[in-house]
Parts: structure tokens; sequence; C-alpha cells
């Protein structure tokens, strides 16, 4: 698998990134170290946590997934070899909802002895944080740059106009801004009424000030859970009007490139003038290696442009 450059953040990563949402709690470790080492033969470098992963299954508390994939690592020494990204902001065991400074340091730290690490090479403030100084989330995040702690910066599901706000002060006061945003996003498009709770879908606003500041998309959610194939997962929140032509499309030119559904879906995403990075998430080896060969997909100027034809 190639490598492509993190925006600006100075961090060349894989292709696609690895999800790891279900790691110590639905995958086993067992599981989990097989994935990993699939990922990683195959070229794969970077790799996507965060500290409450995977709090809300039934007998777990979080922290599980960070756990395993440092125990991978060390076990595997391959520490050197990856480029790990978590996040810090939603709540979890004794740790509330936010982006305090001192909630953002002390779970910074919980992390890195979960990872096993020195260094966390992208933090992500997970969520946004409308009770918390902006000011001071920003200050926090920076102190940690600092320190050595944290290669790069980077957020999920803000407002746009939050970002930007973000940005501002960053360049202001000569903190380290956001490097990267992580954000849902999907070749189909959501129904109006969709409701994804705290997640956030990549806007049209959103993608023009990835585009224009040069910042990379790191993407979840691209497959939808499988719905783009399996006749058991539901695409009831992307019902648009256009759902059949899109599926329709996609499945076309994944027989013209004698691939599957999801591959294309990775492909056109790959193919996007905008610097997308998707989020692969398996729980058996034969699902990662259909997500990986998706890096080996090329789509003609033709084929991406029918596929956006339906995504304009």
């Amino acid at each position: 698998m190639y490598t492509v450059p993190l925006g600006r953040s100075g961090l060349d990563v894989s292709a696609v990134c690895l999800g790891t949402d279900y790691f110590g709690s639905r995958t086993s470790p067992a599981t989990a170290f097989e994935l990993l080492d699939m990922f990683t033969d195959h070229g794969g470098t970077f790799v996507n946590t965060s500290n409450i992963y995977a709090f809300w299954i039934p007998g777990f508390v979080g922290g599980e997934s960070e756990t395993v994939i440092g125990d991978g690592m060390a076990s595997r020494q391959k520490r050197d070899r990856m480029v790990v990204a978590t996040k810090v902001g939603f709540s979890y065991k004794d740790c509330g909802e936010g982006l305090r400074a001192a909630d953002i340091e002390r779970e910074c730290e919980r992390s890195l002895r979960r990872l096993r690490t020195d260094t966390i090479d992208v933090y992500y403030a997970h969520i946004e944080d409308e009770t918390t100084p902006l000011e001071e989330t920003l200050e926090a995040f920076d102190r940690l740059v600092t320190a050595g702690k944290v290669r790069c910066v980077g957020a999920s599901n803000w407002r746009t106009e939050k970002l930007i706000a973000a940005r501002v002060l960053s360049d202001v006061h000569g903190w380290a801004g956001h490097s990267v945003y992580e954000f849902r996003h999907a070749y189909l498009r959501p129904d109006a009424n969709a409701d994804f709770g705290k997640q956030v879908v990549a806007s049209t606003d959103l993608l023009d000030v990835c585009s224009s500041h040069d910042i990379p998309l790191v993407a979840y959610s691209v497959l939808l859970s499988g719905a783009y194939t399996r006749p058991d997962r539901s695409l009831d929140e992307y019902a648009g009007p256009d759902n059949e032509m899109r599926l329709a499309m996609l499945r076309e030119v994944a027989d013209e490139v004698k691939a599957t559904p999801n591959q294309v879906v990775i492909a056109w995403m790959r193919h996007q003038d905008l610097h997308i990075i998707p989020i692969v998430e398996a729980s058996t080896m034969r699902q990662l290696e259909e997500n990986l060969l998706a890096t080996t997909v090329k789509l003609t100027r033709e084929q991406v442009r029918k596929l956006e034809s339906l995504t304009a």
C-alpha cells in the first residue's frame, strides 16, 4: 500500500486508516492482533482509536481499544512503523464530556499509558465543547505538542464555523492548529432528517475548508456498516430520493472494474481532488483483505464522473 502526506503535519500515513472501535471488546485481542498484522503486512501504518472505545458495549468501560493496540505494537515491536490517532472529548468512566484543559491533559496521559508510547501521533478533539472557552482547549492541545506528547492536533465532529474560529485563534497565538479533520462521510448522502447524534456529516462548507487550507479529511462510516452490500443492514438514514440510482451506479462501476461496491466506495474517495483518507473497519480477516485491496482499484475519469454526477 502506498503512503500519502497527512496534510502539513509532517507525517506520512497509509492511504487507508484502520478503524479499531471494537478491538478488545467485540473483537477479541487475539483477532485484533491478527488484523493489525495483516494491516501492517500490507503496508498499512495509520491506526484510528479513541479513549472511549468501546464503553458502550456491555461489560466494557472504555480504553480497551487503546490497550490492545498498545499491546500489539509492543509485542511485535511495530511502534516506529505506526501512526496512531486517538481522541478526547466524550464522557466515559470518571471523565465528563468536554474539552477542558485538565481533562485533555489527564486523558492524554491515560492514552499514552494504554498505548504504551511516549507520543500520540494525532490527537483529536472528538467533539465540540460549547461550555469551555475555545482558547482554553486550543492552548491545552498546544502545550501537549510543545511537551512532545502529541505530534499533531485534529478535530472531529465540529461545526465548520468553529473550525474556522479555531484556525484564526491558533494563528494569532502561534498555537499548534488543526492539521487534520475527521468526519462522517460516505458515497451516499444522508436523508435530510437523519440524526447521527454527536456524529457530524462532512458538509460542503467543511469540504471547501479542507480544500482551501490543504487539510486532509479522515472519513469514518464510509461503508455504512456494510449496508452497500448486506441486506440485513439498514439504509434508512440514507434514504434520499436518488438512493437507488446511486446504488445502481455503484454496482455498475464495480462490475466494470471487477471490484466489490465497498472497494469502489473506498477507491472513489481516494480519487477525489480533496485529500480524503477513509477509515476501514473489519472484524474478520476476509473483510479486511477486501478493504485493503481497494487501494489497488483504479477508476477512470469517466467512471469517477459517473459516480460524482450523482453526488453533486
